[in-house]
């Protein structure tokens, strides 16, 4: 039985040592490329998916029945955020509106805009004392609601479903910068998708 040299016991140590730590320099040099590619393309992906998100478009979720027949609750929908940096909004504008108030988004109609007298009269939308024509399905129950001025960069906003709508008539006017942006698509379900 021979005597085990020191110095080659330690070369050895070194050597075991050594493979695992090249071993894990190989492993990192071999996936280097694919992280790289990778973050070439997913990088800006998620730019782009976060500039149209802040800037263009975002999509939102229908909740409650306050915009029945025209919009169900789970229906998914673009909102296109670009169109009113260009211009103001419009009368029958189907709008997605974020308030301090509410904890969600909510799905509106536009019926009144900025400096005109609003009233309702029987169901029937009076602007500066002249009926609204509303060509689109809606609740036409007599509901009444006493003459409203707007102020301006104000909007007066009504669910389609007006006996069964939290909108204007309960938390007054919104304003301009309140209103996220105008419905452009339903895309879902799928066998329901409609351009506005």
């Amino acid at each position: 039985m021979s005597e085990m040299n020191p110095q080659q016991s330690d070369h050895q140590v070194q050597d075991a040592t050594a493979e695992p730590a090249a071993a894990g320099v190989g492993w990192w040099q071999a996936i280097q490329p694919a992280l790289r590619e990778a973050l070439q393309i997913v990088a800006p992906a998620l730019m782009l998916a976060i500039t149209v998100h802040l800037f263009m478009a975002q999509a939102t979720v229908v909740f409650g029945q306050s915009m029945e027949p025209n919009l169900h609750p789970h229906q998914r929908l673009i909102v296109d955020k670009i169109s009113y940096r260009l211009h103001g909004p419009h009368r029958n504008d189907i709008v997605v509106i974020d308030l301090p108030i509410m904890e969600e988004l909510l799905v509106k109609r536009i019926v009144a805009m900025p400096g005109e007298v609003v009233e309702i009269r029987g169901g029937v939308v009076y602007v500066n004392g002249q009926a609204v024509t509303e060509p689109f399905p809606h609740d036409t129950s007599p509901i009444d609601m006493a003459p409203m001025t707007l102020g301006p960069l104000s909007y007066f906003v009504l669910g389609d479903n007006r006996s069964n709508s939290n909108d204007s008539r309960s938390f007054g006017p919104v304003l301009l910068d309140q209103i996220l942006g105008r419905v452009w698509l339903r895309y879902w379900p799928l066998n329901e998708m409609f351009l506005f």
